[in-house]
């Protein structure tokens, strides 16, 4: 199938920090749905992650103690969210950070990994760094302004989500121009050693992180 026909779900969440194997959680989630060029806010909610949110993460975020007390917590949302996910391209900006703290959340409520519902994966980060080379720096902010894509509430999940679903579509678009249209013609772009039939992982290196966010 043709990159541009793929089910694709944007996603993005806030933390309480950057470890998601351990007392970090997740304070925020969206999911925006792409199909074809149109763009859709599917799921967002704030989440009680039961642990304090450090002050630094308050000051990038906004996002306080007060904002997440009467939230519901991810195993109250779980099922709804999964339910945006299924059958669908796993899409973020360093999709190492969010795939790692969802994956870390559904694992403590649900018997199926977060893997087993998706499509496939795909990081913007990594993606970016084969289309936008000439860019010195390929962060949300770089590349969303590369595309002319205006980010309303920056470092909060749906706009952050919202923005990263347009930047995809710039993307995709300047990967069909090198010609670039299939799943198999991404895996060479890429690089990636194996080509998988469904589940390819267009997904970020442990290092790729310095250009996430």
């Amino acid at each position: 199938m043709e990159l541009h026909m793929l089910p694709y779900v944007v996603v993005d969440v806030e933390t309480t920090g950057g470890q998601p194997g351990g007392a970090d959680r997740v304070t925020e989630v969206a999911a925006v749905h792409v199909d074809g060029n149109v763009v859709s806010l599917a799921f967002h909610s704030l989440v009680n992650p039961r642990r304090p949110i450090p002050w630094h993460i308050t000051r990038l975020t906004g996002i306080d103690d007060a904002m997440v007390r009467d939230a519901p917590t991810f195993p109250d949302i779980a099922g709804e969210f999964a339910a945006h996910l299924v059958g669908r391209v796993f899409v973020a900006h360093n999709a190492s950070f969010d795939f790692g703290f969802l994956s870390a959340e559904f694992a403590r409520v649900a018997p199926t990994p977060l893997g087993e519902l998706l499509l496939a994966q795909l990081c913007t980060v990594r993606l970016s760094r084969k289309l936008l080379a000439h860019l010195p720096r390929r962060n949300l902010d770089a590349v969303s302004h590369h595309y002319g894509v205006t980010i309303e509430d920056r470092h909060r999940a749906s706009g952050d989500a919202l923005a990263t679903a347009q930047v995809l579509l710039g993307l995709l678009r300047d990967a069909s121009h090198r010609g670039v249209h299939t799943w198999a013609d991404l895996d060479v772009l890429l690089g990636a050693r194996t080509a998988r039939a469904k589940r390819l992982r267009a997904f970020p290196s442990a290092t790729d992180g310095a250009e996430g966010a």
